[in-house]
């Protein structure tokens, strides 16, 4: 229960964004997960507050320690990057939003607690690159869950 699995009892990959309460990247970070989680790939990923993990929480830090992370950050301080590793996980692939954006200069984000336009096509796109990544690694869970079940026969 504590796992996150897909209906197919397979892993499931977990995004943890930044938690940059009160900050433009901090709040494209967030919308980018949830899109991933809730619209792009839900059916393969799971959202892990980076809070619980700051609070040692035992069902977030497990989800992390036994599933590949995703993390989404929004400053160079990599808080989430950091708490993943921290927590006994593994980070699969980490991403920064402002290195997203400088390839998409011309989303320029605005706003926090709604982000303008450009924002929210700035978190669209870190979605999609994102959901790229969950691809990748669902592939080679598979590859790997296949390789153990054929060692087996």
């Amino acid at each position: 229960m504590s796992n996150p699995r897909n209906s197919n009892n397979k892993q499931k990959v977990v995004i943890v964004p930044c938690s940059g309460i009160g900050k433009t990247y901090g709040t494209v970070s967030r919308e980018a997960a949830y899109e991933v989680v809730e619209n792009v790939r839900p059916g393969q990923t799971h959202l892990v507050a980076l809070s619980l993990l700051v609070l040692g929480d035992e069902r977030s830090k497990e989800a992390v320690a036994q599933n590949p992370a995703v993390t989404i950050d929004g400053c160079k301080l990599a808080c989430a990057t950091k708490m993943v590793q921290e927590s006994g996980g593994t980070v699969a692939r980490d991403f920064a939003v402002l290195d997203v954006y400088r390839k998409h200069r011309e989303y320029k984000p605005k706003g926090i607690a709604e982000l303008n336009e450009g924002g929210i096509k700035l978190a669209s796109v870190l979605a999609e690159e994102v959901a790229e990544v969950v691809d990748d690694l669902e592939n080679n869970i598979q590859s790997d869950q296949d390789s153990e079940g054929g060692s087996n026969g």
